[in-house]
């Protein structure tokens, strides 16, 4: 029975091509095991040890490439026709470049994970914090590019002819791509001017919230309520930004109303009272009242002031409004409201 020949091959050599691809995968994905489960598990007090990056670096390449090696060995023990061959001696000389890829970017991801972030983080400035998910994004990018490139050339293609497809091409794909484009020097526009750094609040194309991410593309906006606005860099650097973080305080404006039959000693004392308010609160400052006008039914007193950068502007506002309200209150201060008075000529 093992002598029965299927697609020139025994029955006996196909079990064997199928015991080493069986084997190599069994035997991949129990390296994978004892690496997570033994040799990891040992070093988690040595989290910024050498050998500990490269047990995370390997794990999964590492048993990729085991079982690899047992597929070409498999096919190795058939025989195959010549064009069949080709084609999988083609793909497999891709997969090993992949893998080694795959190697590379693990081991750069894991090192800036261990190592650059931690001193990213306690960093005093926020443009590294910027920079290096772009940096990262590059660098894998350009990894997995030079995989492709050598990947189509090992598999038999040209790759300079593919190129040179492509640079004429290249008008097209930059018609197309103009926005993208537009969005990518915008990124760096924004990276050398400054408008906004991250966590600031900001005022963008009628979003108002805080910068969580700034990247080439776009950049990411925290609403207010909580929602995520992603804005393209193309429109941030064609319209204005307000920075509200960066307000050395917030402009408070407003006019109190009080009845006509208040005397002159009565105003000088309201007056008086809104100055005390404004230097008494901490949160406050620059108070500046006067007399504006005489209204239609009242006589109206102009306060403006300043709250400080950084402080609780509804909670200031509330108590410095409560304030005035109780003092007002206390001394007999009446608020006017809009009346009309009739005069009938008998």
């Amino acid at each position: 029975m093992f002598e029965i020949v299927f697609l020139n091959n025994t029955l006996e050599t196909w079990i064997y091509a199928f015991i080493a691809a069986s084997f190599s995968i069994l035997l991949g994905r129990t390296l994978y095991w004892i690496i997570q489960k033994k040799l990891k598990t040992s070093e988690e007090n040595q989290e910024k040890k050498l050998n500990a990056i490269i047990l995370d670096t390997i794990e999964e390449p590492l048993s990729f490439a085991i079982a690899l090696f047992g597929f070409w060995f498999a096919l190795d023990l058939l025989t195959l026709a010549p064009w069949v061959k080709k084609i999988f001696d083609s793909i497999f000389y891709f997969l090993i470049i992949f893998n080694v890829a795959w190697f590379a970017t693990r081991f750069f991801d894991i090192v800036i994970e261990k190592y650059i972030e931690p001193k990213v983080r306690s960093s005093d400035t926020d443009l590294d914090d910027v920079l290096l998910p772009i940096i990262r994004k590059i660098i894998k990018v350009t990894i997995w590019a030079i995989t492709i490139v050598i990947g189509i050339d090992n598999a038999g293609y040209d790759v300079t002819a593919m190129i040179t497809g492509l640079g004429v091409g290249g008008l097209v794909f930059a018609l197309a791509a103009k926005d993208a484009v537009s969005n990518l020097f915008g990124g760096f526009v924004i990276f050398s001017d400054k408008p906004f750094k991250l966590n600031d609040r900001i005022i963008l194309n009628g979003h108002e919230g805080f910068v969580r991410e700034i990247g080439l593309r776009s950049t990411k906006l925290e609403t207010l309520d909580g929602r995520y606005v992603t804005i393209p860099n193309s429109n941030v650097t064609d319209n204005a930004v307000l920075n509200v973080s960066q307000e050395k305080g917030r402009k408070v404006k407003f006019s109190l109303g009080l009845t006509y039959d208040t005397s002159p000693q009565n105003m000088q004392k309201a007056k008086q009272i809104l100055e005390d308010i404004i230097h008494q609160n901490e949160d406050a400052y620059d108070g500046i009242v006067a007399f504006e006008s005489f209204g239609d039914f009242s006589l109206n007193i102009l306060l403006i002031y300043w709250i400080k950068s950084g402080s609780p502007i509804i909670q200031v506002q509330d108590a410095i409004n409560m304030k005035i309200l109780s003092e007002f209150n206390n001394n007999s201060l009446n608020f006017a409201f809009p009346t009309q008075t009739i005069i009938v000529e008998k």
